[in-house]
């Protein structure tokens, strides 16, 4: 599906409410799809129910609609999209282009990347587990709009990477991929964590025969032990009420310089201040200490 026009989003996981890092994600992302005149879509990235919470997607609408970062069209949840991915399960397989594997975490444990085990075949003895996507000898190349070029050797640095897991569920990559080609993404705008996976991802697009967007990495908040924001980390929800702050203060991050009497005007306002004065050649690509 071919679009003309800029199309960015915004793609969270429900595993807990919106905290600080996700939302410097989706103001980053916003602000580059509307600063261009594009479009801004949100992805409900729900296929992994062993992590998600109850309730924690609707909480996350609720708390961009305060923010007033409204989105584009309706919601795209991936819970509704597994037939779209066994496709391209389907697709790998006739190709040529996966493998069924057999190992464990246990059996890996102390590998860098995958050794091949299965590749030309499961082992005696044992039965397949999950299905890997051949790496190969590929080098991929790509040009981020905040880091510049960025390149991997699969075999050596990712090695043969999963797209359907030991329990049955699909993997991040394989439906990333399926679903920014179905929209129409034309830009990635997503934090630095993820731009190991992006050429994994760019080796996808290539076997499934599907267009490749731009990147752009923003930085990565973390809390004063270095860890990055998140869930796992214990970082708390950004409060409603204080949405005008959140957002200047993300701005900040982001290397914008709102005046601080901007934190007393309403979301609108500082939404459009932030569109009209957005320059991605401010942001710093160093993560930044966040204590909230």
């Amino acid at each position: 599906m071919k679009h003309s026009r800029y199309r960015g989003r915004f793609a969270p996981s429900p595993t807990g409410p919106l905290h600080f890092g996700s939302l410097l994600t989706a103001l980053g992302s916003y602000l580059a799809a509307k600063s261009r005149g594009g479009e801004w879509l949100l992805r409900m990235e729900d296929i992994d129910p062993p992590r998600e919470m109850p309730g924690a997607a609707d909480d996350i609408l609720r708390t961009l609609e305060a923010h007033h970062l409204h989105w584009d069209g309706p919601v795209h949840y991936q819970s509704r999209r597994l037939a779209a991915y066994d496709q391209a399960l389907s697709q790998l397989a006739r190709d040529g282009h996966s493998f069924p594997c057999s190992c464990t975490r246990k059996t890996l444990a102390g590998q860098p990347v995958y050794p091949g085990t299965c590749r030309d075949g499961l082992p005696a003895g044992t039965t397949a587990r999950a299905l890997r996507v051949r790496a190969g000898d590929q080098v991929i190349r790509i040009d981020d709009r905040l880091h510049g070029p960025v390149e991997a050797h699969l075999g050596r640095e990712v090695g043969d990477f999963v797209v359907r897991r030991a329990d049955g569920l699909h993997a991040y990559h394989l439906a990333v991929v399926v679903d920014d080609a179905e929209q129409g993404i034309t830009e990635i705008v997503r934090g630095a964590d993820l731009l190991d996976c992006t050429p994994p991802q760019v080796h996808l697009q290539r076997l499934l025969g599907l267009p490749t967007p731009r990147y752009c990495h923003l930085p990565i908040a973390v809390n004063s032990r270095g860890e990055k924001l998140s869930k796992q980390t214990h970082a708390p929800a950004v409060e409603r009420h204080n949405a005008a702050a959140n957002l200047c203060d993300a701005l900040r991050f982001l290397g914008q310089h709102p005046d601080p009497a901007l934190a007393h005007e309403s979301p609108d306002t500082i939404l459009r201040w932030a569109l009209a004065h957005w320059d991605l050649n401010n942001i710093d690509t160093a993560q930044q200490v966040v204590d909230r």
